[in-house]
């Protein structure tokens, strides 16, 4: 196995930084309609995969995501 220099470990991190810098931009200039939309494509994906325990607790964030889904139109 070949073992990577300092040199080449720095300039991996200097690309990633420059790839998160994006993706950070990138979610900055999503609405939070988008943002919300996004939540809710990862909520369903989860039913679908058959993860739908909940506890009391739960449903009472769940009441409140529900209502910020209606008030932004999503």
């Amino acid at each position: 196995m070949t073992m990577m220099t300092k040199e080449e470990a720095r300039l991996f991190r200097e690309r990633w930084k420059v790839v998160n810098e994006f993706t950070d931009a990138e979610q900055r200039r999503k609405s939070a309609s988008e943002k919300v939309r996004e939540l809710e494509s990862l909520y369903q994906f989860g039913r679908e995969m058959g993860w739908t325990r909940r506890s009391g607790d739960e449903e009472k964030v769940w009441a409140r995501w529900n209502r910020l889904r209606e008030i932004a139109g999503v």
